[in-house]
């Protein structure tokens, strides 16, 4: 009788069981068998871990991390809609007033949704989706120490659990331990060379308290409240309400230096009432808080240029935060997380685990959906005293000046707002503000006056106020 040929099926170890950890081990599974690695012992609910350290602040998922979600994990939006969650149309079911102080229209033409609801939810119901996998294999309270080969290859990564050290062996090792990544030490260890970073810190502080939601607006589609922070008046102040599960507002407030919210309950109203527009602080300060406040000042833009290295070894991979994390305010690192590791699907469905110069290929597919969301957010924050060592160079600043007219020009003309939203939603590149849906109506028009105030309906101001 002949001999049966058994294949080896590839595999791959995750480090950290973040979004961006869960997304790739859910992108792996058609490849490889998977281990998922995670520091932390990990809740059987809905509550907040040591490892997300954001999670108590303002999150929201812009449409192209909705549409990649979906395109991972078929229906998980639905699932975390099913426990409370909401898709809220954008910008129909928000009142936001843009960095350079104009009011959004609620145009309701465009087809783009922000998933909302608290990180905690959001993270326990992809928890429990991907880890039901019968492919993935999660190991909790193991850390990860440093990497096994040289650099030209990374053959395994070195944990403790408890007093013990091993090395776990995989054809694929993928960093997606966030913000605190050690990935930069651990291929200078190996001989690799060192990895270009750049820094972009507005000084941005954030403060954020629960509120149970006034009853009257538990009735109705009460929308999203955003009032963003001007570069050009520093210290740049803002502020949002976000309605989530459970009858619940999270209110976040933000202020670059010189302006930073505290977590004195006494100052936080009053802070959301020195915005240049109050309507936080008069929504909020008859309202039920819940808990303390929590603040946090790791708010900088970072990103390390790994797809850039002269030499880059087999065997590793760094994804979402650990390339690049962004000052939250911009809301895009969970949409990135999600889209980088649809990149690595779409790599991998035409190139095996093992083979030759995968790893670069996959390192640099990664990094383009890093790259737009890079562009908005320090497109922004550069303009801030301080925020970097170089300041913005006259394309930058040109383009900041376009982006500002873009802005005015959606705030008022439907066309426009759908192509400033494909690209705020990282859908579409950024040349889509150069499309005619934006450039006809910024020179020609027809052109509405701008709104003074927020557009908020009678009914949803007396409910909120109630």
């Amino acid at each position: 009788m002949a001999e049966k040929t058994v294949t080896r099926r590839p595999t791959a170890v995750v480090i950290g069981s973040s979004a961006t950890g869960l997304f790739a081990a859910a992108a792996l599974t058609d490849f490889a068998d998977v281990t998922v690695i995670e520091r932390d012992r990990l809740p059987d609910r809905p509550e907040p871990r040591r490892g997300v350290p954001q999670a108590r602040h303002a999150h929201l998922v812009w449409s192209g991390g909705v549409k990649a979600f979906d395109e991972l994990l078929p229906g998980l939006t639905g699932e975390i809609a099913a426990y409370g969650g909401r898709l809220v149309h954008i910008m129909g079911d928000m009142v936001s007033r843009a960095p350079n102080e104009v009011w959004f229209r609620r145009f309701t033409a465009t087809h783009h949704r922000n998933l909302v609801c608290s990180r905690d939810l959001l993270d326990f119901v992809l928890r429990t989706r991907v880890l039901a996998d019968e492919r993935i294999t999660l190991r909790q309270e193991a850390t990860a120490l440093d990497l096994e080969g040289d650099a030209t290859a990374v053959t395994g990564v070195r944990i403790r659990t408890n007093d013990d050290e091993s090395t776990l062996r995989a054809d694929l090792i993928i960093d997606a331990s966030g913000r605190g990544s050690r990935a930069p030490q651990w291929l200078t260890a190996l001989g690799a060379p060192s990895i270009t970073e750049r820094e972009v810190n507005a000084g941005v502080a954030y403060a954020t308290r629960l509120y149970a939601a006034p009853q009257k607006t538990r009735d109705i589609n009460f929308p999203l409240i955003n009032v963003q922070a001007n570069p050009a008046k520093a210290p740049g102040r803002g502020g949002i309400i976000l309605p989530i599960e459970g009858n619940r507002w999270i209110v976040t407030l933000s202020g670059t230096r010189g302006g930073e919210p505290t977590d004195d309950p006494d100052a936080f109203v009053d802070f959301a009432l020195s915005l240049d527009d109050p309507i936080i602080g008069e929504f909020i300060k008859d309202a039920e808080p819940l808990g303390t406040i929590t603040t946090t000042r790791a708010t900088a833009n970072r990103r390390r240029y790994y797809e850039q290295a002269q030499l880059w070894p087999d065997g590793f991979l760094v994804l979402g935060d650990a390339i690049a994390g962004y000052n939250p305010v911009y809301g895009h690192g969970l949409t990135v997380a999600a889209q980088c590791a649809l990149a690595v699907r779409n790599v991998l469905r035409t190139t095996e685990p093992g083979q030759p110069g995968l790893a670069r290929r996959l390192q640099r597919a990664a990094a383009r959906p890093v790259a737009a969301a890079w562009d908005l957010a320090v497109g922004q924050d550069a303009l801030y005293p301080g925020a970097s060592d170089t300041r913005p160079n006259s394309v930058e600043r040109l383009l900041a000046r376009f982006v500002d007219k873009a802005v005015e020009t959606g705030a008022r003309n439907p066309r426009a707002m759908e192509a400033l939203l494909d690209v705020m939603s990282l859908e579409r590149p950024a040349t889509r503000l150069f499309s005619p849906y934006m450039l006809i109506p910024m020179l020609v028009g027809p052109k509405k006056p701008h709104l003074q105030g927020p557009p908020l309906t009678e009914t949803e101001r007396k409910a909120a106020l109630s």
